[in-house]
């Protein structure tokens, strides 16, 4: 969350960010309860200094009718704390909810829209792939090859649940191992990842848990959710946590399964591995201190960046609308590879993302570093995809497929495979 004292001195900078990522807060009524909350606060604080100074009253020398007064007194005033103090926790709980409603401020250079079609194209790189022949979309790729499974998938898990096969397996096994040393190349730590977080820990990050337009799988009774990302994970990990300045930057990266909901994701560009319930992803995360991370969050990008070219694989980096940023996001760059199964002539398709959450989620976390003052302050947090399995997968079939049909596997990936290309039984 942000700095609930903001709410005093940047009112209006921060009813305009508001404004300007089109969401719907009631920042006016979430003003109002932060004054009655202090109201609340400090009336129980005054009860709570005339309980002690009963009490100490009570230590004198008294007569009786002096020390029965004073019992009484201490009774009512007992009584009158009591209702304060249980008016402070629903109000307190009130406001903390809705404050975590209010979005993270957002880059001043972040192009103001409420769409993706709003989102800047900053770079390009690599040139649309052309064929000599009709291209084939990556769903006809797959099951022809017999190498993705979507109908056993539906049949047994339900719609955009599938299985991958045969040399299927096998490439997205080095597709993990490539971008994995990669990754690990630039000084990040690997893990593997817990698929399920509690839902304080989604909550700290940024991702609601609940209500019908979450994203999150719950799971009933547990207090636990499936995670999209090892964001949540990882993000977590330090929860709670003052981290040593000299340990900074930690450099994180997981490898996990990844669960979404998906609600409203239908559409023409989402069949296939493109939008599915559930995938595999490495992702990247960064916790340094707060005159780091615009650095940070370059360096992530040219770590996805150095990937896909890798793989010579076409794409636009995008910086994205302050409407399409997530709550946490001050600033977020995808990476869109080109895919020519997309669509009647191709387009590009988001492959990675990263962003740069400042301090919003650290201080929702309680994560923090000891200063040189000795004071504790909060760590900014970072995120990004190094891969997303499904979806790389998707931008090799077809931009390597071959006009008999067959794919030809990326050449930094051959070591990896064992084999260069998959074709028909």
């Amino acid at each position: 969350m942000i700095d609930l004292k903001d709410l005093k001195t940047r009112y209006d900078e921060i009813k305009a960010n508001i404004q300007n990522r089109y969401m719907n807060v009631d920042l006016a009524a979430i003003a109002a309860d932060q004054e009655k909350r202090a109201e609340i606060m400090q009336k129980t604080e005054a009860l709570r200094a005339k309980r002690n100074e009963n009490a100490q009253k009570m230590k004198a020398k008294l007569t009786p009718e002096e020390r029965q007064a004073l019992i009484q007194e201490g009774k009512a005033i007992k009584e009158e704390l009591a209702t304060c103090e249980s008016e402070y926790a629903e109000i307190d709980r009130k406001f903390m909810e809705e404050a975590r409603t209010i979005p993270n401020y957002a880059h001043p250079d972040a192009p103001i829209g409420k769409e993706d079609k709003d989102s800047l194209a900053v770079k390009f790189w690599g040139e649309p792939t052309k064929f000599s022949f009709q291209p084939k979309d990556h769903v006809q790729l797959g099951e022809s090859l017999d190498i993705l499974d979507f109908d056993n998938g539906a049949k047994v898990a339900g719609q955009k649940f599938y299985y991958i096969k045969n040399k299927g397996v096998i490439l997205q096994m080095a597709l993990e191992r490539y971008a994995m040393d990669i990754v690990l190349k630039h000084g990040f730590t690997p893990f593997i990842t817990p698929d399920i977080a509690k839902e304080e820990i989604l909550n700290g990050i940024g991702f609601n848990p609940r209500g019908a337009e979450s994203n999150i799988y719950t799971i009933e009774g547990t207090g636990t959710c499936l995670v999209g990302t090892a964001e949540i994970t990882l993000g977590g990990y330090y929860s709670g946590e003052i981290i040593p300045k000299e340990k900074l930057p930690i450099k994180m990266t997981g490898l996990s399964h990844c669960f979404r909901r998906e609600a409203g994701g239908a559409g023409q560009y989402s069949k296939g591995l493109y939008r599915v319930h559930q995938f595999s992803k490495l992702e990247m995360f960064i916790y340094c201190l707060p005159e780091e991370s615009d650095s940070y969050h370059q360096e992530i990008l040219s770590i996805e960046e150095e990937i896909f070219q890798g793989l010579g694989l076409p794409y636009r980096v995008v910086d994205t609308a302050t409407g399409d940023l997530g709550a946490p996001a001050y600033r977020k760059f995808d990476i869109e590879a080109w895919m020519p199964g997309r669509g009647e002539n191709g387009e590009y398709g988001e492959v990675t993302s990263t962003s740069n959450c400042t301090d919003y989620q650290a201080r929702s976390l309680n994560i923090r570093y000891r200063d040189d003052d000795g004071k504790p302050k909060f760590v900014h947090m970072l995120n990004g995809t190094a891969v997303a399995l499904s979806r790389a997968i998707v931008a090799i079939l077809e931009n390597y497929q071959n006009e008999d049909g067959s794919v030809s596997i990326p050449p930094a990936l051959v070591p990896y495979c064992g084999f260069d290309k998959i074709e028909k039984v």
